[in-house]
């Protein structure tokens, strides 16, 4: 018995003793903690630049990190816990095209030993200020698309500051890294299957990249080459073609050919599944640039996927496409002719307000100068054969052998409505400074090439009536048989929705299958680079 209770008195005093340490551990920490704190309200009080290795001072975002720390009455944020969950997630930054170095990564990793107090409050301020950057970068993109684009005019992702910071600090306090940094990325299965297409081609980069297919006769189905087990390799690594060896590897067989027609498609070449140099160089581009591509494509997404609501026309510059979506359902998808790369279509966002049916036509000017002037100085019947008239600049209808057509001076061309006219039969029409519409084409033979930057800048539209129909809603008054009556008496007749649908001319050089397969556009407007050099600058 009293050997029992000399037991239970020894565990008494351990606990007591343990008891005792843990609050002595507890006072440390809290003594600690408040030192720490201290630093940090002399740093961010004063904005003070600091002389040690971690420094908060000259970054994007001093005063969020200042508010973020008054609110909690300057105490520090990044316990160990919190510490390494926050290097967790900006090492997966990677994963969204971003560099977990331009978020002071590798200097927060360095630092995981320091117990200065100094340099802990220093380390904590640099952390914030990662946390707070990454996370705008996530959620509105790293890179101003205006500074790259002046025609930009989409609106940037909203979130008010004050909400926006007290989300993020409530994360911070709760542990729930992972959740708010997955709140912050665009929340769209486009975006998650350009990340896990990221992921892929970095392996395949790090395995050695895929081969390059030497220069050599075309190859066509059904020849002996011994290039083709190499064109397979490159195939099989693409995943478009099943990792097995056939009978005769030297033969270009007919599983070999879909798996390159498939190619020719996705590239928007001919998929004729010859393989001449056009394929040859689409197959060659290396996996880095492909890498790349999906970053800048990455970044796109951030800038502006928010937009994609409920009703709305949208156009796939680099991919020649349109698509009227209603109720989040492509009601209706179309091919397009977009402008020459001299001549680009701009990217913006507008508002279809009205449609022209049996549109005339006055010629920009740049196209009278660079086209229609030079087209009538070889031959007067140009204006006859085109049906245009000329006007002066008071808008008087003046006789074109009253014209000095070496020096015109101030003179505009006008197309009557009619059958060949450059806008066909339909305009659709949406406010912009830049004179661009949707229309019909007499050049519909164009709608079968497979690169389509043909135009002088506008949006020539394959089956625009049906477009129209659609957007004019309404099956009575102007269902296809009313709009062709119109279009039939040449009359030019405007004709107002009853409801505004927002239009979005976008640019994106990666295509996303139903498979989540990503594959890439050719870069009609050379763009790409401008993103990943502008992704590679320091915030």
């Amino acid at each position: 018995m009293i050997p029992s209770i000399h037991r239970l008195a020894r565990l008494l005093g351990l606990c007591f003793f343990l008891l005792l340490a843990a609050a002595a551990q507890a006072e440390t920490e809290q003594a600690q903690s408040q030192v720490i704190a201290d630093v940090i309200r002399a740093r961010l009080e004063s904005h003070l630049d600091s002389k040690s290795a971690l420094r908060v001072a000259n970054t994007s975002v001093p005063q969020a990190v200042v508010q973020f720390y008054a609110e909690r009455d300057w105490q520090p944020v990044w316990d160990e816990t919190r510490f390494q969950a926050l290097l967790t997630q900006l090492a997966e930054l990677y994963t969204d095209g971003l560099t977990p170095d331009d978020y002071s990564f590798s200097l927060l990793e360095r630092s995981q030993k320091i117990t200065d107090p100094g340099l802990l409050a220093e380390r904590d301020m640099v952390a914030t200020r990662a946390y707070l950057l990454a996370l705008v970068h996530l959620y509105k993109g790293k890179v101003d698309p205006v500074r790259l684009d002046s025609h930009w005019n989409f609106d940037s992702r909203q979130l008010d500051p004050i909400t926006g910071l007290n989300f993020a600090r409530d994360a911070a306090s709760k542990n729930e890294l992972e959740n708010v940094f997955n709140q912050a990325r665009p929340d769209l299965p486009q975006y998650n299957a350009m990340r896990t297409a990221l992921a892929r081609l970095r392996s395949i980069a790090l395995a050695g990249g895929w081969p390059e297919l030497p220069a050599g006769p075309v190859l066509k189905p059904g020849m002996s080459d011994a290039r083709l087990p190499l064109l397979r390799q490159r195939l099989q690594i693409a995943g478009l073609l099943p990792y097995t060896v056939p009978a005769e590897p030297d033969i270009y067989d007919d599983e070999l050919k879909a798996a390159v027609q498939r190619f020719q498609q996705e590239s928007y070449l001919d998929a004729d599944g010859v393989i001449g140099p056009g394929t040859r160089n689409e197959l060659n581009v290396p996996v880095s640039t492909r890498i790349d591509q999906i970053r800048a494509n990455l970044e796109r997404a951030r800038w502006f996927m928010h937009e994609i609501k409920d009703d709305f026309v949208i156009v796939d510059l680099a991919g020649y496409r349109i698509a009227y979506v209603h109720g989040n359902e492509v009601k209706w998808r179309s091919r397009v002719q977009i402008g020459k790369e001299y001549r680009s279509t701009p990217v913006f966002k507008s508002v279809i307000t009205y449609i022209t049916l049996s549109p005339g036509w006055v010629v920009p000017p740049t196209i009278f100068r660079e086209d229609a002037l030079p087209a009538i100085r070889r031959n007067r019947d140009y204006l006859t054969r085109n049906r245009m008239s000329v006007y002066n600049a008071a808008g008087q209808k003046i006789s074109p052998g009253s014209v000095n057509w070496n020096k015109p001076g101030n003179i505009t061309l006008r197309q009557d409505p009619g059958p060949g006219g450059a806008l066909g039969e339909v305009v659709i029409r949406f406010v912009n400074p830049y004179s661009v519409y949707l229309h019909d084409t007499p050049h519909k033979g164009m709608f079968n090439a497979s690169q389509r930057a043909t135009s002088s800048g506008c949006i020539r539209v394959e089956n625009i009536h049906e477009l129209a129909e659609l957007l004019l809603d309404d099956d009575k008054k102007w269902n296809r048989e009313a709009m062709q009556k119109v279009i039939d008496e040449r009359k030019t007749r405007n004709v107002t929705l009853k409801k505004k649908i927002p239009i979005l001319l976008a640019y994106w050089t990666v295509d996303m299958g139903e498979d989540g397969y990503v594959s890439f556009k050719p870069d009609v407007y050379k763009r790409d680079p401008q993103v990943v050099k502008a992704l590679s600058e320091q915030p």
